[in-house]
C-alpha cells in the first residue's frame, strides 16, 4: 500500500478561458479500486494525463508507483497479438498471460492472430490483461466499456473486481457498482473521494443536495424576515429621533435622556439583526455550489397515421460474401421503445442502416411506412467540426432550441464558440443527441447513443424517454438504461 497525494493542484489549458482545476487537494490509496465520475468536460481524462506527466501544472502530485494508461496506443496493429503484448510488457511470462486471458474469457489463439483481426471487445480484453501483468503499477483505465457488448461488460467488470490498484473512468452504473470500492468525483467546485460504489455515492449525493436545498430555503426565509425586521427597526429609529424635537407649539420639552436610552437599545437591536442577517447570507453562499443542473428535456414526436412503422420478415444482410445477420423478423409499432440487443458483430448496425435506407444488400421482406420521418443518432462522431451555429444551419434545425438542449446537458456558453473537433467524446455525442431532439420525427433511431456520456446526462435522457414515450429503436449496452427504458427487446 502507498498513497497518491494531490496538493493544491491548479491547471488550465493555454487556450482555455479558465482553469479546469483550482487548488485541488485529495489523497488516494494505490490498493483501491477507484471509480472516477463527473460530467463531460470536467477534466477526468485531463487529470489522468496530469498523473502521466503530460502537462505542466502548479501544485504537487506525489506517488511511489508507476502510472500506466489504458487504452495503450497500438501503432502496428498488423502484428500478431503476442508481439503487441511484448511491446507493452517485454518481461511478461507466458503462463501469466494465459491466466489473464482465461479470466477474461478470451481464447488463447488470439495471441497468434494479427491484432487488427480481433474484435473491439477482444482488443480491449487483451490490452487489459497485458497492463495488469505489470508490477508496482497503478492503472488509469479510461472508458473501457465503449466497445463492449453487455455480456463482455459483465466479464470485464468481474475481472476488474478481482483486481486492485486502478482508477476506472466509466459512466455505466451497473459496471461501476460491480467492480469499485471507492468513488473519485469531479464536482462543479471541487473533487471529493468517498468509500463505496457508484450507487452509494449517488445516494449520499442526493441526501447532501436535499439537505442543502432545504437549508438554502430556510436561510432565504430568514434573510427575508430579518430584512423586514431591519426596515421596521430603521422606521422606529426615525420616529424616536423626531421626538427629540418635541411637538410643535406644545410647550413640552422632550426627555432627551430617555429618548437617548431608547435609541441606544434600538441601535443595539439593529446591529444584532444585521449580524444575524449577514451570518445567514454567508451560510447561504456556501450552499448549492455542487448541485448539478439537470433540467427536463423535451422531444418533438410526430404522430403517425398507422400503427406499424417498420416491418422485417426473414431479412438477411450481406457484405460481399459475408453475412451480417440472417433471417431476422420483427415489427416496430408506434409508441414502442425497442432495444436491439446482440453481441458485437451480430448485425445490429447493419439493420439500422437498412431501416435508414442506406445502400445495403439484403434478402427477405422489408417494409417501411410511407412518408415516415426518422431522426438518427450515429455511433460515429468523427465528422463533427466547425461551430455549433454552422452545424445547426447545415442540418436545418432551430439554433436556439438546439443550444438550449445543449445547455440543459451541461454545456457552458463558452463551448458554443469552440470548434466541435475540440470537444470531448461525451460532448460530441451530446451534439448528436441535441440535434435529434431538435428534429420532429415519427421514429427515433439511436445507435449506441450513450458512449462517453456522463451518468447525470444519461439519467436526464432516461427521464425524457419515460416522460414522452417516443417511438424509438436503440442499440445500447448500458444494462441499467436498457432495463429502465425498453418496452421490447429484439435479440439477435
Amino acid at each position: 500500500m502507498s498513497l497518491i497525494n494531490v496538493i493544491n493542484l491548479t491547471f488550465g489549458y493555454e487556450s482555455s478561458y479558465d482553469n479546469i482545476f483550482e487548488n485541488v487537494s485529495f489523497q488516494i490509496d494505490t490498493d483501491w479500486k477507484l471509480g472516477f465520475t463527473g460530467r463531460n468536460g470536467r477534466g477526468k481524462t485531463t487529470f489522468l494525463n496530469l498523473l502521466l506527466g503530460k502537462y505542466e501544472y502548479s501544485g504537487t502530485i506525489s506517488a511511489k508507483v508507476n502510472f500506466e494508461y489504458f487504452p495503450f496506443e497500438v501503432t502496428k496493429a498488423a502484428n500478431n497479438t503476442m508481439d503487441i503484448i511484448d511491446n507493452i510488457y517485454p518481461d511478461y511470462i507466458h503462463w501469466q498471460v494465459m491466466r489473464e486471458l482465461s479470466l477474461l474469457q478470451v481464447s488463447a489463439d488470439v495471441l497468434y492472430r494479427p491484432f487488427a483481426t480481433l474484435s473491439h471487445g477482444e482488443q480491449t480484453k487483451v490490452l487489459l490483461a497485458a497492463l495488469f501483468l505489470k508490477e508496482n503499477s497503478f492503472l488509469l483505465i479510461d472508458e473501457p466499456t465503449n466497445h463492449l457488448d453487455m455480456n463482455a461488460r459483465k466479464v470485464v467488470s468481474d475481472y476488474l473486481n478481482s483486481k486492485q490498484g486502478f482508477i476506472l473512468v466509466s459512466h455505466d452504473r451497473a459496471f461501476l457498482d460491480n467492480c469499485v470500492d471507492h468513488i473519485l468525483s469531479i464536482n462543479k467546485t471541487n473533487i471529493e473521494v468517498q468509500k463505496g460504489n457508484f450507487s452509494s455515492w449517488w445516494e449520499n449525493k442526493k441526501m447532501q443536495d436535499n439537505f442543502e436545498l432545504a437549508e438554502n430555503e430556510k436561510l432565504r426565509q430568514d434573510i427575508t424576515r430579518l430584512s423586514a425586521a431591519a426596515k421596521r427597526t430603521a422606521d422606529w429609529s426615525d420616529k424616536v429621533e423626531k421626538t427629540k424635537l418635541g411637538t410643535k407649539n406644545s410647550g413640552l420639552k422632550p426627555d432627551k435622556g430617555y429618548i437617548g436610552h431608547k435609541a441606544a437599545k434600538m441601535m443595539k437591536r439593529s446591529k444584532a439583526i444585521e449580524a444575524r442577517q449577514q451570518s445567514a447570507i454567508d451560510g447561504k453562499s456556501k450552499l448549492l455550489k455542487n448541485i448539478e443542473s439537470s433540467e427536463r428535456l423535451r422531444i418533438f414526436q410526430l404522430n403517425f397515421h398507422a400503427d406499424r412503422l417498420i416491418e422485417l420478415e426473414n431479412v438477411s444482410i450481406f457484405y460481399g460474401e459475408k453475412t451480417a445477420c440472417e433471417n431476422v423478423s420483427f415489427i416496430i409499432e408506434q409508441g414502442a421503445r425497442v432495444t436491439l440487443y446482440g453481441k458485437n458483430g451480430s448485425g445490429k448496425s447493419s439493420l439500422i442502416k437498412l431501416i435508414c435506407e442506406e445502400n445495403i444488400t439484403y434478402t427477405g421482406t422489408f417494409r417501411k411506412a410511407s412518408q415516415l420521418k426518422i431522426s438518427y443518432v450515429s455511433q460515429d462522431t468523427s465528422q463533427l467540426s466547425g461551430n455549433l451555429t454552422g452545424y445547426a444551419a447545415d442540418n436545418d434545425i432551430d439554433e436556439s432550441l438546439f443550444k438550449t438542449i445543449l445547455r440543459k446537458l451541461d454545456f457552458s456558453r463558452v463551448q458554443f464558440e469552440k470548434d466541435m473537433a475540440d470537444f470531448s467524446g461525451g460532448q460530441k455525442k451530446k451534439v448528436l443527441i441535441a440535434k435529434s431532439l431538435s428534429e420532429k420525427a415519427h421514429l427515433y433511431i439511436w445507435d449506441e447513443p450513450l458512449n462517453f456520456i456522463d451518468v447525470i446526462s444519461r439519467m436526464q435522457i432516461e427521464e425524457l424517454l419515460l416522460a414522452y414515450s417516443p417511438t424509438i429503436l436503440f442499440v445500447e449496452h448500458d444494462a441499467e438504461f436498457c432495463k429502465n427504458i425498453a418496452t421490447k427487446i429484439l435479440e439477435l
